[in-house]
């Protein structure tokens, strides 16, 4: 009977294979996956050049990886094991005190290199020109890390960015203290399950570029607030710590724009869709709800404000941060132009010939400002 038992681990270990195995090939294979927020590998096609250079081999892996029977499950069960032996650390994402799941700090090592060809662009366009950073969120909520991190070394970041640009006259908005503050004072401003700042964080950045671009913001109670709940971002899907209670997402509508005042063009893959509303409320039944805002990620999006009668017109260089933020810049613009240089392949020198715009600003969050390759188009 004892030999018996010290076979035992092996056949457990031999039938768990043969039984995923099975499952492997007789459950049906999914394209999407809805707590990951992301399509998921498909089987590869195999080449002699795949074949002998290792690229099926390593897609084929992959493949494997996504389809593997009960990933969810075991994707939350390596997370919440390693939690228990005391590495709060899964996918490059903190598991927080107070429900915070938070990025670990950013790759930076193109900073320098991004504020250089921002400050040569902005120099070339003439305009006046803006700048605002979004902190990570591990710099303003720093009280619900854990113990052991890495640093988030922002106020370097921050200094580096602000001297440059101050170098070649452009306008640099620090919000950092004003984050502090407002997020000490019990404002969420972030997010819990998404990298993203909250509604109100957007509305104070908002309110910190007032000052600078010479505009007057409106009061909170200018706004109808509308608050959404089971909100799961970017943080929660990369991380599998899958029992984390979902925020709360709001839109803050303008009471002074009215039915008929605003269009919203969206430009992506060479079509054109015009829109009545800053805000696409379809999203909000999606696994991703953050394209409530200005309908996510494109490469160029014109908005317009009929009811604006100033002639302003504004050029926003952004990443996503911007789309709950620009919003609240609709009500001071006759029209906003959006490009985003990760998916925008025209040429921004052809854009100038093409518009007469009054100002410039850029929206980056600094983990994108740090690392982001497409910037260098600017150029």
């Amino acid at each position: 009977m004892k030999k018996a038992f010290r076979f035992l681990p092996s056949i457990v270990f031999i039938v768990f294979i043969f039984v995923m195995t099975i499952l492997f090939f007789a459950l049906p294979k999914k394209e999407y996956s809805s707590s990951e927020k992301r399509y998921l590998a498909q089987f590869p096609t195999l080449t002699v050049d795949s074949f002998f250079s290792g690229e099926f081999g390593e897609d084929f892996e992959s493949y494997l990886s996504d389809h593997t029977a009960f990933r969810n499950f075991w994707v939350g069960f390596n997370s919440y094991y390693n939690l228990a032996l005391g590495n709060p650390l899964s996918n490059g994402i903190y598991h927080c005190d107070d429900g915070y799941l938070i990025n670990d700090p950013p790759v930076t090592d193109r900073l320098s290199i991004n504020i250089d060809v921002i400050a040569e662009f902005a120099k070339n366009s003439h305009l006046n020109t803006t700048m605002i950073l979004a902190p990570s969120t591990g710099y303003i909520s720093n009280d619900v890390l854990p113990n052991k991190h890495i640093i988030y070394n922002d106020d370097e970041l921050f200094t580096e960015t602000a001297q440059t640009l101050s170098d070649n006259n452009i306008s640099f908005v620090d919000i950092k203290e004003d984050f502090k503050t407002a997020y000490n004072n019990g404002t969420q401003i972030y997010y819990k399950t998404d990298h993203h700042w909250t509604a109100e964080g957007a509305y104070l950045a908002y309110c910190a570029l007032a000052k600078d671009m010479n505009f007057t913001a409106n009061s909170k109670e200018s706004y109808e607030i509308t608050s959404h709940p089971d909100f799961y971002g970017t943080t929660y899907s990369s991380s599998g710590f899958w029992f984390t209670k979902p925020d709360d997402i709001e839109i803050w509508e303008s009471k002074s724009i009215k039915d008929g005042d605003i269009t919203v063009s969206i430009s992506d893959n060479g079509e054109t869709i015009t829109h009545n509303s800053l805000f696409f409320l379809d999203n909000l039944n999606d696994d991703d709800k953050y394209p409530v805002y200005l309908d996510g990620n494109h490469p160029y999006t014109h908005i317009k404000n009929n009811a604006v009668k100033n002639g302003e017109k504004l050029l926003v260089i952004k990443d996503s941060f911007a789309h709950s933020l620009v919003p609240f810049l609709a009500d001071h613009y006759s029209e906003i132009v959006m490009i985003d240089m990760r998916y925008y392949k025209q040429s921004v020198s052809e854009l100038f010939k093409n518009n007469d715009f009054s100002q410039l600003l850029f929206i980056y969050s600094v983990d994108n400002l740090g690392s982001d390759t497409d910037i260098a188009w600017l150029e």
